[in-house]
């Protein structure tokens, strides 16, 4: 059986993108839920991965060097994905897509292009 990644949206992903995934019975949290609105990335990517969750983002370039970093540094995190951005329909599809794919144990310390 597959597990199925935990997800995390940052603030700049739309509130609609993690109802469409919840609709599809996905794990979704979003920074309004979790009262993280103004957190700087990696404040954001530390908070994802303390909650063992996936970071969502439209934010390729600071994520892209975070994820660097984090490599660099040997630390770990739950997964980066990256979709440009699109209508909240085609981000969720996107998103649907990858993470049922792929297990949560393979999108941990990855970073993913949707």
């Amino acid at each position: 059986m597959t597990t199925f990644a935990a997800l995390y949206t940052d603030e700049d992903m739309s509130v609609l993108v993690a109802t469409l995934l919840r609709s599809r019975g996905l794990d979704v949290t979003t920074v309004p839920e979790q009262t993280t609105l103004g957190k700087t990335d990696n404040e954001q990517l530390e908070f994802a991965t303390s909650l063992g969750r996936c970071i969502l983002t439209h934010n390729r370039v600071d994520f892209e060097r975070l994820h660097l970093q984090y490599i660099k540094e040997d630390r770990q995190h739950s997964g980066i994905i990256i979709v440009p951005q699109k209508n909240a329909y085609e981000v969720a599809q996107r998103i649907g897509i990858l993470v049922s794919t792929l297990t949560a144990d393979e999108i941990k310390n990855q970073l993913l292009y949707a």
